[in-house]
C-alpha cells in the first residue's frame, strides 16, 4: 500500500471515530527521553500517530465549582471515563489497520500509570502530539493547541510504518502568562517554560498534584481538579467562541 494512501486512510478512520486532532510524529529527536521512560521496546518505534479528542467546554468551565459533587462527577465521568474509552477504541482500530497493512503497531492508552514512583506512563502522548506539530507544551506541562488550548485528551499509536510527519514542534506561545501556575491549588508548577532537554521535575512536581487529590478524597470529596485545564486563556477563549 502507498504510504500516502495509508496515512490518509488512518486520518479518515480517526476522524470518523471522533478524533478532533490527528498527526504523525517523527520520534527520533526524542529517542533518548523515550528510551529512559519506556525502555527499549517502546523506543524501538520510530514514529507515532497522535490523536486527540477535545473535552466539552461546558464541563471544563464548571471546574471552579468542583467541590460540588455533581460538578466533580460530571467532569470525572465525561472528561476521563468516556473520552478515555473513546480514545482506547480509536487507537486500537488504528493499530489494527497498521498491522493489516504489514507494520508493527503499539496502541498507547490515554491514561495508564506504569511507573508508580514517578507517576507516569510508558510513553508521553503529549510528546507525540507536540512532535506532530499539534501544539506546544505550556507551563502546565500540558499540550496546548491553538484551537482548544489544553482542553484535549490524547492517545497514540507507536509504529514502524514509514509515515510522513505532519508538522514540526511548536515553540511555546504562552508569553508571560502564568494563569495555570497561579491557579494550581497544589502549587505544583514552577512556571518554567518547556525545554525538551530538561526533566519534567524542573517544571512540575507530580507528587504535589497527587497529594492534593489524595487530600481531597480523604476529606470526602472526589479526587478531581483540572484547574490547569480551566485556567489557560486559550481554552477559555475557545469556549467563549461557542454559541450559547
Amino acid at each position: 500500500m502507498d504510504v500516502g494512501e495509508l496515512c490518509g486512510g488512518l486520518e479518515r478512520e480517526a476522524r470518523e471515530l471522533g478524533a478532533d486532532f490527528f498527526g504523525v510524529a517523527d520520534l527520533e529527536p526524542a529517542r533518548p527521553a523515550i528510551l529512559e521512560q519506556g525502555g527499549p521496546a517502546v523506543a524501538a518505534f520510530p514514529r507515532a500517530v497522535s490523536v486527540g479528542i477535545a473535552l466539552p467546554h461546558a464541563i471544563v468551565d464548571q471546574l471552579p465549582r468542583r467541590s460540588e459533587r455533581a460538578v466533580a462527577m460530571s467532569y470525572r465521568h465525561q472528561a476521563y471515563d468516556v473520552v478515555n474509552q473513546r480514545l482506547d477504541h480509536l487507537v486500537s482500530r488504528l493499530a489494527g489497520r497498521l498491522q493489516r497493512a504489514g507494520y508493527r503497531a503499539l496502541p498507547v492508552p490515554p491514561s495508564q500509570t506504569v511507573d508508580t514512583r514517578q507517576l507516569r506512563g510508558a510513553f508521553s502522548n503529549k510528546l507525540a502530539g507536540h512532535l506532530a506539530g499539534l501544539g506546544w507544551i505550556g507551563r502546565s506541562c500540558l499540550l496546548v493547541t491553538p484551537q482548544s488550548g489544553p482542553r484535549v485528551r490524547w492517545a497514540s499509536v507507536l509504529t514502524a510504518a514509514p509515515l510522513v510527519s505532519t508538522g514540526r514542534p511548536m515553540a511555546p506561545q504562552c508569553g508571560e502568562c502564568r494563569e495555570c501556575v497561579d491557579r494550581c491549588p497544589a502549587g505544583a508548577f514552577t512556571g518554567r517554560l518547556f525545554r525538551e532537554e530538561e526533566p519534567r521535575e524542573l517544571r512540575f512536581d507530580v507528587h504535589k498534584c497527587k497529594a492534593y487529590l489524595d487530600q481531597t478524597e480523604q476529606a470526602g470529596g472526589l479526587p478531581v481538579c483540572g484547574m490547569c485545564l480551566y485556567a489557560c486563556p486559550r481554552g477559555r477563549d475557545a469556549s467563549a467562541r461557542l454559541s450559547a
